[in-house]
């Protein structure tokens, strides 16, 4: 089912998958712990030894819960995510470790937005996340992000934790497998499959987070 959320700023239409609308409604009624929730989720998935190796860590469950001020902090992750693609996507950011860096950033953010939306505490992704996309995209495949990428897998696992490529030298680090052409559409897909199924509309170039 297909539904549209006017905005001036884009008005093309947002899928909502229907196994996400069912576990939304799951979780307005009853919130519950993550492992729980999610095994399903992983049980079922062409990438299940993958997932269940990023819940190994999970030694504190987290309840998920839905609260307005999440929705609007998701929002605001999603949309932070945008601003720092747009830099890689305008070429400001150069090639080298700092693209990867950069990168790391945006996904994070994407999923972030995802995980908090599903209502996943900020502070307990701190604390059991960090920088690891590749623990975030787990997560998020099991809790109805719907993405299926094995290429994004294979991206979140090697830039993971992304801290590593803040003044990394390339030199010292395995090879890289991406260039900057195959980065930013491999980016995008995860950024609008976030935007898909959160139905937060894309920020204007140049606006501010808020």
């Amino acid at each position: 089912m297909t539904s549209k959320y006017p905005t001036k700023r884009d008005r093309s239409p947002i899928v909502s998958p229907t196994s996400r609308r069912a576990l939304l409604g799951a979780l307005a009624a009853a919130p519950v712990a993550a492992p729980t929730m999610a095994g399903a989720a992983i049980a079922t998935s062409p990438n299940a030894t993958f997932a269940e190796r990023q819940f190994v860590w999970a030694d504190e469950p987290a309840v998920l819960r839905r609260t307005r001020a999440g929705r609007s902090l998701s929002r605001v992750r999603y949309h932070n995510a945008e601003q720092f693609f747009a830099g890689i996507e305008e070429g400001i950011i150069g090639e080298g470790p700092n693209l990867l860096y950069h990168t790391g950033i945006v996904l994070q953010l994407g999923l972030s937005a995802h995980l908090i939306d599903v209502g996943f505490d900020d502070r307990w992704c701190a604390r059991h996340v960090g920088l690891h996309i590749d623990r975030s995209l787990a997560l998020a495949d099991a809790t109805g992000l719907g993405l299926n990428a094995p290429e994004i897998e294979r991206l979140a696992r090697f830039l993971s934790p992304y801290g590593k490529w803040r003044q990394a030298d390339i030199g010292s680090q395995p090879a890289w497998p991406w260039s900057r052409a195959e980065l930013r559409p491999l980016t995008r897909t995860l950024l609008d499959q976030v935007r898909s199924v959160t139905g937060h509309a894309r920020p204007a170039r140049g606006e501010a987070a808020s």
